[in-house]
């Protein structure tokens, strides 16, 4: 089990991160810097918290677990004048702040960026959207699940005579974080080493999700052809697809590069294909692609599983078992690696997680903080802007903390 080193540092120790954002995006963006030693704030409604909290598997908020390690909880209602007041206090300690209310939403509280960076002019504020600040879609509610399907990624997952289909988790609102992550990184630089002002990062749902969809407008725009969904077939490299073994279980298999190709069909016994114009190159073999997987499936289809995927790794061909959940974090890589990790809880024993990346070889992240109780660190940072015991009493009294 992962102990918690709550004394430990990291590479970004000292910057202050106020996290106002709800559910996934945010969470993902502020989990990157809290991993790494920022103090992220988390300011949630008292008595609600982050909707993250309610999504909960057999009760328990796992989600809530593994996407607030390392952070802290702070209520503010930020309705209420008072609670505000104490957020642009706390703002003035601040190097980031991170959001996602519908645009304009900040500027009727009063506390859009142009007033907070009055008082403090290096406050980086991310703003997270579905749609982004501006455009006619600006004003819209904006969930990843809209923006999964109108990027043109569900268009293309899923098969021709079946409907598009979404992705089984918070795909663009995982992208979005990363983005963040990055932007906010590269923000912190322009003010800490370039000795630059704060800036205000726009990040948007559809444009982090649509980034990754390829080069379908590239390749629209100058041919007018529109992709079909390919399953798990691909329309960049053949073959590439998940096969079916004889005792029931699949292996994907990809051929991405013209070497791996050759040697896929050398080890099945077809070393004639390659000599076949219809599959000597990876655009005939895109041409053809039933007839190039058909030896591949035939191949899988007579082996066992485990027989199997020892024949491709003895022939170095590109090829890996397609996992359940139960049988990834078992298997004997992801456990030497410690690709999931199991830290201690005081509510169910131990939680199941996956571990701080990347890997950084001098100054890598720590685990320094379990997933914080609603409102358990509010004294401790509302201490920081002169606010007592008797302030603190008379504020949960009135609904402001």
């Amino acid at each position: 089990m992962t102990p918690f080193q709550p004394d430990a540092s990291g590479p970004l120790q000292g910057v202050v991160v106020l996290d106002l954002s709800r559910l996934v995006a945010g969470n993902m963006l502020s989990l990157q810097l809290a991993d790494f030693g920022a103090e992220v704030i988390k300011v949630e409604d008292p008595g609600k918290g982050d909707p993250l909290r309610d999504w909960k598997i057999a009760g328990k908020s796992f989600f809530w677990k593994a996407y607030a390690r390392n952070k802290k909880s702070l209520t503010l209602d930020l309705r209420k004048e008072q609670g505000r007041k104490l957020l642009r206090a706390l703002v003035d300690q601040a190097h980031v702040l991170i959001e996602n209310y519908r645009p304009g939403t900040l500027e009727k509280m009063g506390i859009g960026p142009d007033v907070l960076q009055t008082s403090n002019p290096k406050l980086i504020v991310v703003r997270i959207s579905g749609w982004g600040q501006t455009g006619p879609y600006a004003g819209k509610p904006g969930f990843g699940t809209l923006v999964e399907g109108m990027s043109g990624f569900a268009a293309k997952t899923g098969f021709a005579d079946r409907e598009p289909v979404l992705p089984p988790t918070a795909l663009a609102d995982m992208i979005a974080g990363l983005y963040g992550m990055a932007a906010t990184m590269t923000a912190l630089r322009e003010v800490e080493v370039k000795g630059g002002k704060g800036q205000v990062i726009d990040l948007s749902l559809l444009e982090a999700m649509h980034s990754v969809v390829g080069a379908d407008a590239a390749g629209y725009r100058a041919t007018g052809h529109m992709p079909k969904r390919l399953g798990s077939r691909s329309n960049t490299a053949s073959p590439r697809n998940v096969f079916k073994t004889r005792d029931g279980r699949w292996i994907s298999v990809s051929g991405s590069m013209q070497s791996m190709a050759e040697r896929l069909y050398t080890m099945i016994g077809r070393a004639d294909m390659i000599k076949d114009p219809r599959f000597a190159t990876n655009s005939a073999r895109l041409a053809n692609t039933d007839e190039a997987e058909k030896p591949i499936r035939e191949y899988i289809a007579s082996k066992d599983f485990d027989e199997c995927l020892a024949l491709f790794e003895n022939a170095e061909v590109t090829a890996a078992p397609v996992y359940d959940i139960d049988q990834f974090v078992d298997d004997v890589h992801v456990r030497e690696r410690e690709v999931v990790i199991e830290v201690p809880d005081e509510e169910v024993g131990q939680v199941t997680m996956h571990n701080i990346l990347p890997r950084l070889s001098v100054t890598p992240g720590v685990l320094r903080l379990p997933a914080p109780a609603l409102g358990q660190h509010t004294a401790e940072i509302l201490a920081r802007i002169g606010v007592g015991e008797d302030a603190l009493e008379k504020f949960a009294a009135e609904g402001i903390i």
